[in-house]
């Protein structure tokens, strides 16, 4: 799979596409029935079929003091995208100068610039200046374009609000029923104070970046290495105040795992909440409550089945 941006020529063979327009963090199941009928199009039209997303992400632009709010990096939306089969991910670099686009020269970009033959969109997309155009703007200035309703449950459209809401207060499966996979932190191991490996817990730490931050507390969760292995594990994810001072990370210990992941990239998905952090008076204490963790974290993980 191709990944293009929009300041670069787009190669012959992806000219003429068909391209799912949106920003898809999180791929959520909205989103993939968005891209999912970009992809049957063109494979119906003979036509490549590419998803756009924008980065960075226009409330970064317009609200730079946001929270971390991130539900997927680029590299993680690449690798969805291409499971979903599309050819290529074309990255829009959002902007003020795109930001200002009326829709005219927005439909140009697309058509002229970037070769795209038709667009299909969530019903409620909108772009240009001041969020003027809508889905009817892109046929009248000439770009055929087609809109996918919202995707429902019990409680209403599914959205990434609703995810990173249920992140928030730990509720790991609702998180996982509307992504339809587990939310997962993809991140370089660094180097800590290998306090953990002293006590009988190695961890594999990891900075969240511009994720979003989940509820802070202890989770169970599973380790997706680079050459392909599933690791059981139980995490840390806060600021760790037993431990002065403290310093936000994931830290997931693997179960019977004692090899070294330094300097490399690894996922980790967060599959149940299981406490919030806790301070505590020593090390023993600590340790004692890291094992009936790790014991209530092996439970849990046996009975839920890996999704990739």
């Amino acid at each position: 799979m191709e990944r293009l941006t929009s300041n670069a020529p787009i190669p012959a063979h992806l000219r003429g596409g068909v391209m799912a327009l949106g920003n898809f963090d999180g791929f959520h199941a909205g989103h993939q029935a968005v891209v999912g009928r970009a992809i049957a199009r063109a494979r119906a039209e003979g036509r490549p079929a590419i998803v756009a997303t924008f980065d960075p992400h226009p409330m970064r632009l317009f609200q730079p003091d946001t929270p971390p709010f991130r539900l997927t990096t680029l590299n993680q939306r690449q690798a969805l995208f291409a499971a979903a089969g599309a050819d290529a991910m074309l990255v829009f670099d959002f902007t003020r100068e795109l930001a200002a686009l009326d829709p005219a020269g927005y439909v140009r970009l697309l058509m002229e610039e970037l070769g795209v033959a038709a667009v299909v969109t969530g019903e409620d997309f909108t772009f240009g200046k001041g969020r003027s155009g809508t889905i009817a703007s892109f046929g009248e200035l000439g770009l055929p374009a087609e809109a996918v309703a919202p995707v429902t449950d019990a409680e209403g459209v599914i959205s990434s609000s609703r995810i990173r809401a249920a992140l928030q207060a730990g509720d790991c499966a609702t998180a996982t029923r509307l992504l339809t996979r587990p939310f997962t932190i993809q991140g370089m191991v660094q180097h800590g104070d290998k306090l953990g490996r002293t006590i009988g817990f190695p961890t594999a730490n990891i900075d969240l970046g511009p994720y979003l931050r989940p509820a802070f507390g202890i989770y169970a969760v599973r380790g997706l290495l680079a050459d392909g292995r599933v690791l059981d594990g139980a995490a840390n994810l806060g600021i760790r105040p037993t431990f002065d001072p403290p310093k936000l990370l994931l830290e997931p210990h693997f179960f019977d795992f004692a090899e070294r992941l330094y300097d490399q990239s690894i996922e980790v998905q967060l599959i149940h909440y299981l406490r919030p952090e806790a301070k505590y008076d020593g090390l023993d204490p600590l340790i004692a409550q890291i094992a009936r963790d790790c014991d209530d974290a092996r439970q849990i993980l046996a009975g839920t089945p890996y999704l990739a």
